[in-house]
């Protein structure tokens, strides 16, 4: 597999990264988690803009999701070649209408559905393509998911955005590359089940036994230097920050 970083920022952009978002490819597949704010123009640095063959949501605050929009304009209204075929989108409850109720003016209630064929997630085992992928519920304050995502012996698990729970620890349990939220900082924020600090990044990756793990979701009021030396006090595995336009083979 290869995981390409189309943005990493937290919460909002960053001067230099839009908001989630993950490029999984494997087989000449092109697997997207998460379109947040900015993620739409970043993508298209990578591929062609009808070139993804699915999309998964791992939760919809805006920071992940909003681009949905943008993105239904792109398919729906192409006039060149004709309206897109649907893509899968993969998304919590509710999907639909959360991108029905942001773009607000949408030809129809279904007009989103025209394009983009909807899956609702809930914790299961299935395929998405090339892919064998696991999802659990996490720790947020609206229904989110973490994925697993396997191909040819080899794993990525993104959390998506959490609090410390032991469902990230053992969906994460042996996986090659963890791609792990830190939006916080040890020992300034405390919010329950909101997200992780560096620490708690690092605990879950050495409880979890992952190979490797990289930081992400980090918004641009917090320093990403501390919260990396947070994780690596508590993780002796090999781990970065995630960096927008940066690809790992797995």
């Amino acid at each position: 597999m290869k995981l390409t970083v189309v943005g990493c920022s937290g919460s909002f952009p960053s001067a230099d990264s839009a908001c989630s978002s993950y490029l999984v490819e494997a087989d000449g597949f092109r697997l997207l988690l998460d379109m947040g704010n900015g993620a739409l123009g970043e993508l298209q640095r990578h591929i062609g803009l009808y070139d993804l063959d699915a999309v998964f949501l791992s939760h919809l605050h805006a920071d992940h999701c909003i681009d949905m929009c943008a993105y239904f304009v792109a398919r729906y209204y192409r006039h060149e070649g004709g309206r897109c075929a649907p893509i899968p989108v993969y998304g919590p409850e509710g999907t639909e209408q959360r991108l029905t109720t942001a773009y607000a003016d949408t030809p129809s209630a279904s007009s989103m559905s025209e394009v983009f064929d909807f899956h609702t997630v809930k914790p299961a085992s299935f395929d998405i393509g090339p892919f064998a992928v696991r999802t659990e519920k996490m720790c947020h304050p609206v229904e989110a998911y973490a994925i697993r995502v396997e191909h040819g012996g080899r794993s990525l698990t993104y959390s998506g955005d959490t609090g410390p729970t032991a469902a990230l620890d053992e969906l994460a349990g042996g996986t090659d590359l963890f791609l792990c939220e830190a939006a916080f900082t040890h020992g300034k924020e405390n919010i329950p089940d909101l997200h992780l600090n560096g620490r708690e990044a690092g605990e879950s990756a050495r409880r979890a036994g992952a190979g490797r793990m990289l930081l992400t979701h980090i918004p641009p009021w917090t320093d990403p230097q501390v919260n990396l030396a947070d994780a690596r006090a508590v993780y002796d595995g090999p781990t970065e920050l995630a960096a927008p336009g940066a690809s790992y083979e797995i």
